[in-house]
Protein backbone atom coordinates (compact mmCIF):
# COMPACT_ATOMS: atom_id res chain seq x y z
CA UNK A 1 0.00 0.00 0.00
CA UNK A 2 2.53 2.20 1.01
CA UNK A 3 4.12 1.89 -2.72
CA UNK A 4 1.09 2.33 -4.25
CA UNK A 5 0.98 5.48 -2.53
CA UNK A 6 3.96 6.83 -3.55
CA UNK A 7 3.57 6.26 -7.53
CA UNK A 8 0.45 8.02 -6.83
CA UNK A 9 2.22 10.48 -5.31
CA UNK A 10 4.73 10.72 -8.01
CA UNK A 11 2.34 10.73 -11.52
CA UNK A 12 0.18 13.65 -9.70
CA UNK A 13 3.53 15.97 -9.40
CA UNK A 14 4.67 14.71 -12.69
CA UNK A 15 1.38 15.61 -14.63
CA UNK A 16 0.94 19.04 -12.49
CA UNK A 17 4.38 19.68 -13.78
CA UNK A 18 3.17 19.22 -17.45
CA UNK A 19 0.25 21.23 -16.90
CA UNK A 20 1.67 24.56 -16.11
CA UNK A 21 4.49 23.83 -19.19
CA UNK A 22 3.39 25.99 -22.63
CA UNK A 23 3.39 23.41 -25.71
CA UNK A 24 5.21 24.60 -28.44
CA UNK A 25 2.60 23.98 -31.06
CA UNK A 26 0.12 26.60 -29.04
CA UNK A 27 3.37 29.53 -28.99
CA UNK A 28 1.87 32.60 -30.68
CA UNK A 29 3.84 34.46 -33.11
CA UNK A 30 1.91 36.84 -32.83
CA UNK A 31 -0.38 39.14 -35.27
CA UNK A 32 0.73 39.26 -39.25
CA UNK A 33 4.10 37.23 -39.05
CA UNK A 34 4.82 34.32 -40.85
CA UNK A 35 6.85 31.35 -39.32
CA UNK A 36 8.01 30.24 -43.40
CA UNK A 37 7.33 31.14 -46.86
CA UNK A 38 5.40 28.61 -47.88
CA UNK A 39 2.13 28.75 -49.69
CA UNK A 40 -0.30 26.97 -46.90
CA UNK A 41 0.73 28.68 -44.05
CA UNK A 42 -1.77 31.70 -42.79
CA UNK A 43 -1.01 35.49 -42.28
CA UNK A 44 -3.09 36.87 -39.68
CA UNK A 45 -2.60 40.89 -40.12
CA UNK A 46 -5.89 42.25 -39.86
CA UNK A 47 -6.91 42.95 -36.35
CA UNK A 48 -9.58 40.63 -34.91
CA UNK A 49 -11.60 43.46 -33.77
CA UNK A 50 -11.62 44.79 -37.47
CA UNK A 51 -15.20 43.47 -38.39
CA UNK A 52 -16.41 42.06 -41.51
CA UNK A 53 -14.24 43.64 -44.28
CA UNK A 54 -15.80 42.98 -47.81
CA UNK A 55 -13.32 42.77 -50.92
CA UNK A 56 -14.12 42.73 -54.29
CA UNK A 57 -11.30 40.82 -56.08
CA UNK A 58 -10.02 40.04 -59.44
CA UNK A 59 -10.61 36.10 -59.48
CA UNK A 60 -6.87 35.28 -60.05
CA UNK A 61 -6.67 36.06 -56.38
CA UNK A 62 -9.28 33.73 -54.84
CA UNK A 63 -7.14 31.19 -53.07
CA UNK A 64 -3.67 33.96 -51.60
CA UNK A 65 -6.23 36.27 -50.91
CA UNK A 66 -8.09 34.33 -47.87
CA UNK A 67 -4.52 32.43 -47.12
CA UNK A 68 -3.42 35.84 -46.53
CA UNK A 69 -6.32 37.02 -44.84
CA UNK A 70 -6.34 33.53 -42.66
CA UNK A 71 -9.54 33.32 -40.26
CA UNK A 72 -10.25 36.51 -40.20
CA UNK A 73 -13.60 37.98 -40.86
CA UNK A 74 -13.36 38.62 -44.78
CA UNK A 75 -16.06 38.54 -47.11
CA UNK A 76 -14.91 37.73 -50.56
CA UNK A 77 -16.04 38.19 -53.86
CA UNK A 78 -13.93 37.09 -56.86
CA UNK A 79 -14.88 37.84 -60.41
CA UNK A 80 -13.82 39.78 -63.89
CA UNK A 81 -11.76 43.24 -62.23
CA UNK A 82 -14.57 44.62 -65.24
CA UNK A 83 -17.42 43.53 -63.97
CA UNK A 84 -16.12 44.04 -60.33
CA UNK A 85 -16.01 47.54 -61.01
CA UNK A 86 -19.74 47.54 -62.61
CA UNK A 87 -20.88 46.18 -59.54
CA UNK A 88 -19.00 48.57 -57.16
CA UNK A 89 -20.40 51.11 -59.20
CA UNK A 90 -24.30 49.97 -58.87
CA UNK A 91 -23.60 49.83 -55.14
CA UNK A 92 -22.56 46.93 -54.09
CA UNK A 93 -21.25 46.86 -50.07
CA UNK A 94 -17.42 46.63 -50.83
CA UNK A 95 -14.94 47.83 -48.47
CA UNK A 96 -11.90 47.01 -50.62
CA UNK A 97 -11.37 46.66 -54.31
CA UNK A 98 -8.51 44.94 -55.68
CA UNK A 99 -7.69 44.87 -60.33
CA UNK A 100 -5.45 42.53 -61.73
CA UNK A 101 -4.58 45.92 -63.87
CA UNK A 102 -4.12 49.52 -64.02
CA UNK A 103 -6.72 49.86 -66.37
CA UNK A 104 -9.89 48.60 -64.60
CA UNK A 105 -8.68 50.85 -61.12
CA UNK A 106 -8.31 53.45 -63.01
CA UNK A 107 -11.51 53.05 -64.35
CA UNK A 108 -12.82 53.00 -60.73
CA UNK A 109 -10.85 56.05 -59.93
CA UNK A 110 -12.33 57.77 -62.72
CA UNK A 111 -15.41 57.05 -61.54
CA UNK A 112 -15.34 58.31 -57.69
CA UNK A 113 -14.93 54.47 -56.61
CA UNK A 114 -11.56 55.16 -54.39
CA UNK A 115 -10.77 56.61 -51.37
CA UNK A 116 -7.05 57.02 -51.27
CA UNK A 117 -4.74 56.03 -54.41
CA UNK A 118 -4.45 52.69 -55.09
CA UNK A 119 -1.56 50.44 -54.06
CA UNK A 120 -0.13 48.07 -56.59
CA UNK A 121 0.94 45.08 -54.77
CA UNK A 122 2.05 42.10 -57.81
CA UNK A 123 2.04 41.29 -61.26
CA UNK A 124 1.70 38.38 -63.22
CA UNK A 125 1.77 37.11 -66.65
CA UNK A 126 -0.19 34.77 -69.02
CA UNK A 127 0.66 30.81 -70.45
CA UNK A 128 -0.72 28.52 -72.29
CA UNK A 129 -2.69 25.33 -70.62
CA UNK A 130 -3.89 22.54 -72.17
CA UNK A 131 -5.32 19.29 -70.06
CA UNK A 132 -3.07 17.02 -68.19
CA UNK A 133 -1.41 15.53 -71.55
CA UNK A 134 -1.38 17.62 -74.35
CA UNK A 135 -4.01 15.85 -76.48
CA UNK A 136 -4.60 17.93 -78.98
CA UNK A 137 -0.78 18.42 -79.57
CA UNK A 138 -0.85 22.13 -78.78
CA UNK A 139 2.94 23.41 -79.19
CA UNK A 140 2.40 26.90 -77.76
CA UNK A 141 1.11 30.23 -78.68
CA UNK A 142 1.12 30.07 -82.14
CA UNK A 143 0.33 28.33 -85.16
CA UNK A 144 -0.72 24.91 -83.65
CA UNK A 145 -3.96 26.76 -81.82
CA UNK A 146 -5.77 27.17 -85.29
CA UNK A 147 -8.29 24.69 -85.41
CA UNK A 148 -7.95 24.08 -81.93
CA UNK A 149 -10.79 24.82 -79.15
CA UNK A 150 -9.17 27.69 -77.84
CA UNK A 151 -10.82 29.53 -74.69
CA UNK A 152 -9.95 32.89 -73.65
CA UNK A 153 -10.87 35.83 -71.00
CA UNK A 154 -13.10 38.30 -72.93
CA UNK A 155 -11.58 41.91 -74.12
CA UNK A 156 -12.68 43.70 -71.16
CA UNK A 157 -11.02 41.86 -68.89
CA UNK A 158 -7.03 42.25 -67.39
CA UNK A 159 -6.55 38.52 -69.22
CA UNK A 160 -8.17 39.23 -72.11
CA UNK A 161 -6.56 42.60 -72.60
CA UNK A 162 -3.46 40.77 -72.26
CA UNK A 163 -4.61 38.25 -74.35
CA UNK A 164 -4.66 40.83 -77.15
CA UNK A 165 -1.73 42.65 -76.99
CA UNK A 166 0.31 39.26 -77.27
CA UNK A 167 -1.85 37.79 -80.21
CA UNK A 168 -0.82 41.33 -81.66
CA UNK A 169 2.83 41.24 -80.92
CA UNK A 170 3.04 37.77 -82.47
CA UNK A 171 1.08 38.68 -85.39
CA UNK A 172 -1.69 35.58 -84.55
CA UNK A 173 -5.10 35.57 -85.49
CA UNK A 174 -6.78 33.80 -82.35
CA UNK A 175 -9.96 32.12 -83.36
CA UNK A 176 -11.31 31.38 -79.87
CA UNK A 177 -14.57 28.98 -79.23
CA UNK A 178 -15.40 30.87 -76.10
CA UNK A 179 -14.53 34.06 -74.30
CA UNK A 180 -14.98 34.23 -70.70
CA UNK A 181 -15.58 36.80 -68.00
CA UNK A 182 -12.72 35.21 -65.55
CA UNK A 183 -9.64 33.99 -65.84
CA UNK A 184 -10.91 31.29 -63.49
CA UNK A 185 -13.48 30.20 -65.98
CA UNK A 186 -11.01 29.45 -68.67
CA UNK A 187 -8.71 27.24 -66.21
CA UNK A 188 -11.92 25.01 -65.87
CA UNK A 189 -12.55 24.83 -69.22
CA UNK A 190 -9.39 23.44 -69.86
CA UNK A 191 -8.86 21.08 -66.75
CA UNK A 192 -12.62 19.78 -67.78
CA UNK A 193 -11.23 19.02 -70.85
CA UNK A 194 -13.75 21.09 -72.90
CA UNK A 195 -11.30 22.94 -74.43
CA UNK A 196 -7.87 22.08 -76.34
CA UNK A 197 -6.18 25.46 -75.02
CA UNK A 198 -6.45 28.13 -72.72
CA UNK A 199 -4.46 31.34 -71.62
CA UNK A 200 -4.22 31.71 -67.86
CA UNK A 201 -1.79 33.09 -65.41
CA UNK A 202 1.07 31.60 -64.70
CA UNK A 203 -0.43 31.76 -61.23
CA UNK A 204 -3.82 29.93 -61.78
CA UNK A 205 -1.38 27.23 -64.08
CA UNK A 206 0.97 26.92 -61.02
CA UNK A 207 -2.55 25.90 -58.80
CA UNK A 208 -4.00 23.73 -61.44
CA UNK A 209 -0.80 21.45 -60.88
CA UNK A 210 -0.45 18.32 -62.80
CA UNK A 211 -3.99 18.70 -64.09
CA UNK A 212 -2.80 20.88 -66.64
CA UNK A 213 0.60 20.98 -69.41
CA UNK A 214 1.74 24.45 -69.08
CA UNK A 215 3.53 26.33 -72.29
CA UNK A 216 5.35 29.62 -71.96
CA UNK A 217 5.10 32.47 -74.15
CA UNK A 218 7.87 34.17 -75.43
CA UNK A 219 7.68 38.17 -74.27
CA UNK A 220 5.02 37.51 -71.70
CA UNK A 221 7.14 38.08 -68.71
CA UNK A 222 8.29 41.41 -70.19
CA UNK A 223 4.87 42.44 -70.51
CA UNK A 224 2.77 41.47 -67.07
CA UNK A 225 -0.04 42.36 -65.86
CA UNK A 226 0.08 44.55 -62.82
CA UNK A 227 -2.13 44.56 -59.66
CA UNK A 228 -4.06 47.30 -57.67
CA UNK A 229 -5.67 47.29 -55.05
CA UNK A 230 -7.51 50.37 -53.11
CA UNK A 231 -10.07 51.13 -50.18
CA UNK A 232 -13.66 52.01 -51.95
CA UNK A 233 -15.03 55.40 -51.28
CA UNK A 234 -17.53 55.29 -48.61
CA UNK A 235 -16.73 51.71 -47.69
CA UNK A 236 -18.87 50.33 -44.36
CA UNK A 237 -15.83 49.49 -42.67
CA UNK A 238 -13.27 51.98 -43.39
CA UNK A 239 -11.04 50.96 -40.71
CA UNK A 240 -11.36 47.03 -41.84
CA UNK A 241 -10.47 48.28 -45.27
CA UNK A 242 -7.31 50.02 -44.51
CA UNK A 243 -5.68 47.23 -42.44
CA UNK A 244 -6.47 44.83 -45.30
CA UNK A 245 -4.91 47.03 -47.67
CA UNK A 246 -2.23 47.61 -45.39
CA UNK A 247 -1.82 43.38 -44.64
CA UNK A 248 -1.98 42.39 -48.77
CA UNK A 249 0.86 45.18 -49.43
CA UNK A 250 2.83 44.83 -46.45
CA UNK A 251 6.15 42.67 -46.26
CA UNK A 252 4.48 39.61 -45.05
CA UNK A 253 1.38 39.70 -47.36
CA UNK A 254 4.19 40.55 -50.78
CA UNK A 255 5.82 37.05 -49.17
CA UNK A 256 3.02 35.24 -49.31
CA UNK A 257 1.91 36.21 -52.84
CA UNK A 258 5.71 34.94 -54.18
CA UNK A 259 5.08 31.85 -52.58
CA UNK A 260 1.79 31.73 -54.90
CA UNK A 261 3.76 32.51 -57.68
CA UNK A 262 3.29 36.23 -58.22
CA UNK A 263 5.78 38.63 -59.46
CA UNK A 264 7.34 41.56 -57.13
CA UNK A 265 5.22 44.86 -57.07
CA UNK A 266 7.05 47.20 -60.43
Amino acid sequence: MRRLAVLAATFLLAACGQAGATPEAEVSTGPGTVPSADASTPVAGVPVDAGKVNVFAAASLNKVFPDISGDMDVSYSFDGSSGLVDQIKGGAPADVFASADRKNMDKAAEAGLLDGEPKQFATNYLVVVTPAGNPAGVTGFDASLDGKKLVVCAAEVPCGAATGRLAEAEGLTLTPVSEESSVTDVLGKVTSGEADAGLVYATDAKQAGDKVDTLEIPGAMADPNTYWIAVVKDAPNPAGAKAFVETITGAQGLQKLAAFGFGAPQ
